[in-house]
């Protein structure tokens, strides 16, 4: 079977379910139809995307054995739910991030997924920058040398007044962490990747600039804008945090420090970091993503712009464009089905994975639940193993 006779559908409607049905169009795969959270919404966003089906409810997706593979963008809250009904009928998964809403939903996951026989893989889609492979396989090769540290930062503006609203604020919703669960989960993923050392324990200090925000009384969408003045509003507690920093400590002995915000002004979308190794740095900024800089003590330093001449191998197969034709952030997506899809078709369940697994989401949740605690006690954390 080749990726090209997979069948999928998305459950979302929101910002990023249209993008994985985009990703998935280029990446060759068929999108059967889209579930959004009523009949209507799935039947106008099917009929925008020029999808077959506007599905009616989860059961439709179950029941339809035209579906292969089904990715999950739905609201955090329903992530464990959906995801143990589509392992349990027999289908792939593709779940966006954060995997559950909590580390014993996430275990259970991971084992389901086990159980099932299905693959099952988690969006951790900025891995899938071609010159984020490059720098994975400059330290994979020894180029970079021992870990030293890692600074960076994810920043955004989309929540900076107060009346930005959004599901994701909302704990019963999105869960009790907010910026890092939802844009911090992706810069430790990546640094995490890149690096191959795993984040052994956190020293967090997070703040929620609005503990109060104004909501909408109609429905609002991620990034569709601010509320107008003559919306009705009410006000509700927001415990979620709109900002934070954090200390890391890595396997291995290398250290790092990340902040994280989505209340950084004129800052749309820009995940950064620079990793210090024992022979050279690496710099590289998702707002720039086709240039990666090179440090060096002893002799000048380089900036290698993305061209699959340049490049590994590995990096430059995921490079479709030649060098001065610039990919960015919808490419991610492209890859990433392209890897996840090609490994099902394939057919080797027992060969390595190397798309983001749930093992991988799993992780990330333990890590979210250290940040939270560490915080909460003002002191450094270990991670679970």
């Amino acid at each position: 079977m080749n990726k090209q006779q997979l069948t999928a559908a998305v459950i979302g409607t929101g910002f990023i379910g249209p993008v994985h049905v985009e990703g998935l169009i280029r990446a060759g795969v068929r999108v059967e139809g889209i579930l959004g959270s009523s009949p209507d919404k799935s039947r106008q966003t099917a009929e925008r995307l020029r999808l077959p089906k506007g599905y009616s409810s989860l059961n439709e997706i179950l029941n339809d054995d035209a579906v292969d593979v089904v990715h999950i963008t739905s609201p955090n809250r329903f992530h464990f739910e959906q995801t143990s009904q589509l392992l349990n009928a027999g289908k792939h998964v593709l779940c966006e991030k954060p995997l559950a809403m909590t580390s014993q939903e996430s275990a259970e996951l991971v084992k389901i997924a086990a159980d099932s026989g299905r693959v099952a893989g988690a969006n951790y889609n900025v891995r899938y920058y071609p010159l984020c492979i490059e720098a994975s396989e400059r330290f994979r090769n020894g180029d970079i040398g021992d870990l030293f540290h890692v600074t960076g930062s994810y920043v955004q503006d989309w929540l900076f007044h107060n009346t930005d609203f959004n599901w994701r604020v909302m704990t019963e919703d999105g869960g009790e962490l907010r910026a890092v669960a939802d844009i911090g989960t992706h810069w430790l993923d990546l640094i995490q990747f890149i690096t191959h050392r795993k984040v052994t324990a956190v020293c967090a200090d997070l703040q929620t600039v609005y503990p109060k925000r104004q909501r909408p009384l109609g429905s609002v969408e991620t990034f569709s804008g601010k509320t107008n003045a003559t919306d009705e509003t009410a006000a509700v507690d927001i415990t979620t945090e709109d900002a934070g920093s954090i200390l890391l400590k890595f396997a291995g002995g290398g250290r790092g420090s990340m902040s994280v915000s989505q209340v950084t002004a004129g800052r749309k979308n820009c995940l950064r970091y620079e990793i210090a190794g024992s022979k050279q740095s690496l710099t590289w900024n998702s707002e720039c993503p086709n240039e990666i800089r090179i440090g060096h003590r002893d002799r000048a330093n380089e900036a290698l712009t993305r061209d699959p001449a340049l490049m590994s191998d590995r990096a430059g197969s995921h490079a479709d464009y030649p060098g001065g034709h610039n990919q960015g952030f919808p490419d991610t997506f492209k890859q990433l089905f392209r890897d996840f899809y090609g490994y099902i078709a394939a057919g080797d369940f027992s060969a390595e994975r190397t798309f983001p697994t749930f093992e991988d989401g799993h992780r990330e949740i333990l890590l979210c639940e250290a940040i939270l605690k560490s915080h909460r006690e003002q002191k450094w954390i270990d991670v679970s193993a």
